[in-house]
């Protein structure tokens, strides 16, 4: 990396120019321009302090080869035994700047919405979608993150059919917007008596959550139909019509919400879902828009829709996109995700730096 440094004189000037900015009393008065500097400062500095360390590690091994040249024998072996601490020490800096340095996402400080399906494989891609969850959930309680429940529709035997989920905290999106498609889990399931293995698939959205400033929905755009809930097989299960299916009409997305006994917070609730969704289906028709005018110049490269493989015979956890494997699923399923999210992040940041480069 050996414009590294170069890189970070960048930051560390950018840095000075927010800190500027946001001191200027006009721009605290535009709340959203105050929010988004106040974002890149945060996310400028993390790449500022990892540059200072990174300095500092560089010239403390400057000073450690310098003194192998030490006449007394002992200051050459201390000398040795700093050398190799902070030769391991660089390697890990320069590992955190890359990703830090990763070009950024307008949605990368956004909260999102996670949604979670059942795919091919009937109960065990319900169970799958669950453990799913879990391993989401539990990566998001490492992180110091929120969970907060939009709709769960179950299966009754521990599986889910379907499920969604609101993630807030620092930089949710950043971390998370990889996961988006189709998993691939092969195991044994419990009610199979021949030990045979069974492969079931699930699929992951992750769609950056949208404020009221960023989708503006027109209220005749909107059909807004109440009912009853229903549990499992049907059965009522509320008394009121609290249910909420919302439609906005100009896109055909339908969202529905029972959840809480509030027809008012499940109508809260289908409308964030709702503009998420929006969003991500603006921001995906800019993006295939982008790549069909790309394809007519260098042709097509479409890679296949599974993204990941869980295999538990194996203790193996393979990304096919960035082309890594792990062996050691228990840990992953149970939420210590950030060896494979850091390894996907330098691989399709380094996808988007030959592409920019091809276009």
């Amino acid at each position: 990396m050996p414009d590294l440094l170069d890189k970070i004189g960048v930051f560390e000037a950018r840095l000075a120019e927010l800190e500027n900015k946001l001191a200027d009393p006009g721009v605290a008065k535009d709340r959203r321009v105050f929010a988004e500097l106040g974002q890149e400062l945060a996310s400028t500095r993390s790449v500022v302090e990892a540059g200072a360390r990174y300095r500092s590690t560089r010239a403390g091994l400057d000073e450690a080869r310098a003194m192998l040249d030490d006449p007394d024998p002992e200051m050459k072996e201390l000398a040795r035994g700093e050398l190799t601490a902070l030769e391991q020490r660089k390697v890990e800096l320069e590992q955190e700047l890359r990703l830090l340095l990763v070009p950024r996402d307008p949605n990368d400080e956004k909260n999102v919405v996670l949604e979670i399906r059942a795919g091919t494989g009937g109960d065990e891609a319900a169970l799958f979608a669950a453990d799913l969850l879990r391993m989401y959930s539990r990566y998001a309680e490492k992180q110091g993150w929120k969970v907060d429940s939009l709709s769960v529709s179950d299966t009754g035997g521990g599986g889910v059919k379907e499920v969604i989920v609101s993630v807030s905290g620092g930089r949710v999106f950043s971390r998370l917007k990889w996961e988006r498609g189709v998993h691939r889990v092969q195991r044994v399931p419990a009610t199979e008596s021949q030990g045979r293995i069974h492969t079931s698939t699930a699929t992951v959205a992750v769609l950056p959550e949208a404020e009221e400033v960023d989708v503006h929905i027109e209220p005749k755009d909107l059909r807004i139909d109440v009912f009853r809930s229903s549990g499992p097989g049907g059965q009522s299960v509320n008394t009121t019509d609290s249910a909420v299916r919302l439609t906005h009409e100009p896109s055909g997305l339908v969202v529905q919400c029972q959840d809480e006994k509030s027809q008012h917070k499940n109508k809260a609730r289908a409308l964030k879902i709702l503009r998420s969704r929006l969003l991500e289906h603006e921001q995906e028709k800019q993006a295939a828009e982008r790549a069909d005018a790309r394809r007519g110049q260098v042709g097509s490269g479409e890679r296949s829709e599974k993204i990941r493989t869980y295999n538990f015979p194996q203790s193996r956890v393979t990304d096919h996109r960035a082309n890594v494997t792990l062996h050691r699923l228990d840990a992953i399923v149970q939420g210590e995700l950030d060896e494979l999210l850091d390894a996907i992040h330098i691989h399709m940041a380094a996808e988007a730096e030959k592409e920019a480069l091809g276009a």
